[in-house]
């Protein structure tokens, strides 16, 4: 089923038909770093000192979200300025905010998690879809694909007009607030609170790669 069919359907199995197939779209040699951070505890992440928070970030966060090598080798040697620069002490700053902010306060997220070396509003919000799932979807080119071809959507002209490889926060803010909308409608119409907004978000990027 295409993404514009699906945001108007009200059967259950064609959206956890859609949300399976975001496994299919990953690269084997990813899949079981995939699994790991589907599965992240962010109380882990929370309580991990600060060598291991920038471990994180180097080993399994950089290299789950920048798939592409030159990407990530860009980004990581951002991200090593912390060591290289002896600013550790900033990126623990970031870490304590990034668990006592208001997680419903999307763009206080946003600003704290795409202050970290190496990650804009994409890479911010990726990494708060894997702590926050419930608050939280990744924004980026794809995404924005992916709702540009929704007919009936109501947002379509303010997506369109959207730099979608240059993402700027009060993007970020506009996309994640419909994943959020989209969540609630879901739950409401399903009676259930499976869906999340990083439930959306792999819904739109499976589809987008469909």
């Amino acid at each position: 089923m295409n993404i514009n069919d699906l945001w108007q359907s009200k059967n259950e199995a064609d959206w956890l038909d859609s949300l399976n197939q975001y496994w299919g779209f990953v690269k084997p040699a990813n899949l079981m770093l995939e699994k790991k951070l589907d599965n992240l505890d962010s109380n882990r992440i929370k309580a991990m000192s600060l060598e291991d928070f920038y471990n994180f970030l180097m080993d399994d966060y950089f290299q789950w979200k920048f798939t592409d090598s030159r990407w990530l080798n860009q980004n990581k040697n951002h991200l090593a300025r912390y060591v290289l620069e002896q600013k550790l002490d900033e990126l623990s700053a970031i870490q304590s905010k990034l668990f006592s902010f208001n997680l419903d306060d999307i763009r206080e997220g946003l600003t704290i998690a795409s202050s970290i070396n190496g990650l804009g509003i994409a890479g911010g919000s990726g990494l708060l879809s894997l702590l926050f799932p419930n608050y939280f979807g990744t924004v980026d080119q794809f995404v924005v694909k992916a709702l540009s071809s929704i007919e009936r959507l109501p947002e379509t002209n303010d997506v369109l007009n959207m730099a979608q490889t240059n993402l700027k926060i009060n993007n970020g803010v506009f996309l994640i607030t419909i994943m959020r909308n989209k969540a609630s409608e879901l739950n409401m119409i399903f009676h259930n609170n499976s869906w999340s907004p990083r439930a959306i978000d792999k819904v739109l990027w499976a589809a987008r790669n469909a």
